[in-house]
């Protein structure tokens, strides 16, 4: 295996468990609510719930849970990719 090869499949293989790690997050965040936030700082949460925001990282029409799951698939199917097709040059 050459060295571009090398960095490569290095990159690759950082962008997979970067979309995995936050596909995990968001899964794991989009399942686990918690019915109260706590105490100590809920009164923040809620008030920053009701602030309307015209930015929109991602659709409302997919939830974060969803959103997790398709990063969390795309994540292990690149570095699955990566793994199997190895990059043949010359």
């Amino acid at each position: 295996m050459s060295r571009p090869a090398r960095q490569r499949a290095a990159a690759l293989y950082a962008i997979s468990a970067t979309c995995a790690a936050v596909g995990a997050l968001l899964w794991v965040r989009g399942h686990d609510r918690a019915p109260q936030p706590p105490r100590s700082y809920g009164p923040y949460l809620a008030a920053d719930g009701y602030t309307p925001s015209t930015w929109k990282v991602w659709s409302s029409a997919v939830p974060q849970d969803r959103l997790g799951v398709y990063l969390l698939v795309f994540g292990v199917l690149l570095a699955v990719g990566t793994r199997l097709v190895p990059a043949r040059r010359g």
